[in-house]
């Protein structure tokens, strides 16, 4: 394990009760250009917390808009040929105009094609990572996981993180059973998470999108990630004692996220 300054973060110590707060107050713009698989749940997830979510894929498009909204997402899950011009012109624009924008990874390292373009976009600097410990490893050089599946824990891959961290100048958040979130000098903890949320399809990618709607009000990309992960797993902990399997959490996780405040 790393020897930097690690502080527990989780809630309610994460001042994220105050960012959600501010988060509501502005109703942040998120653009996200994301995987065709989640982009509902997502939409409802930044509509839940109180952001106003704008899916806008379309190359023609992309540009102006990412220079328009609060911050932007891009997810490589489902990548095509028509999408992955859209996302680098995307990240240009957002770069170019100051946007804060996250990069969630999915499955690099497993296939050639989202690989590269995954090193493309690196280029123009998000402000967030955010991926599981297979995907984090990969960004540092080691093997990919099974698919959009990790095979490696957060807490195995927190070494690769402060590696990929300090090498791109990117918060990096690893999402595991425990969140693992650093910045190269130091890491940031948020416990909460529980197996059953790898059950509904979307939760790791919408944190992605929730971590954009916070990088558009907190001070800096490390606040960002730490209080979206601690909303998320305070949210999940709630909705996990008010349902019986996948089908009752994920409306259960959304009414909580509607009505957390603290």
């Amino acid at each position: 394990m790393t020897n930097l300054p690690t502080t527990d973060r989780s809630w309610p110590t994460a001042g994220a009760s105050s960012d959600l707060g501010a988060l509501r107050a502005k109703v942040p713009l998120v653009h996200c250009i994301t995987n065709v698989v989640v982009t509902n749940f997502t939409a409802n997830v930044l509509l839940a917390i109180g952001a106003s979510p704008a899916m806008v894929i379309a190359e023609e498009e992309v540009e102006f808009f990412a220079t328009i909204a609060s911050a932007l997402l891009i997810n490589v899950g489902t990548v095509t040929h028509v999408e992955a011009p859209a996302m680098l012109r995307a990240a240009k624009a957002a770069q170019a105009a100051g946007t804060p924008w996250v990069l969630d990874p999915v499955a690099v390292g497993a296939l050639a094609y989202r690989t590269e373009l995954v090193q493309q976009l690196l280029e123009f600097g998000p402000a967030i990572i955010r991926g599981n410990g297979s995907e984090i490893g990969a960004l540092a050089g080691g093997e990919g996981g099974k698919g959009a599946d990790s095979t490696q824990g957060s807490d195995a891959a927190l070494e690769a993180g402060i590696d990929v961290a300090r090498r791109t100048g990117a918060v990096v958040a690893i999402s595991g059973a425990t969140d693992y979130i650093t910045d190269g000098q130091q890491v940031a903890t948020v416990s909460g998470g529980d197996v059953l949320m790898t059950r509904i399809t979307g939760t790791g990618c919408s944190l992605g999108a929730t971590m954009a709607a916070f990088a558009a009000v907190c001070g800096s990309p490390l606040d960002a990630a730490v209080s979206a992960s601690a909303v998320f797993a305070q949210a999940a902990e709630r909705g996990l004692k008010q349902s019986h399997g996948p089908g009752t959490l994920a409306p259960a996780f959304l009414d909580n996220l509607a009505s957390i405040e603290g």
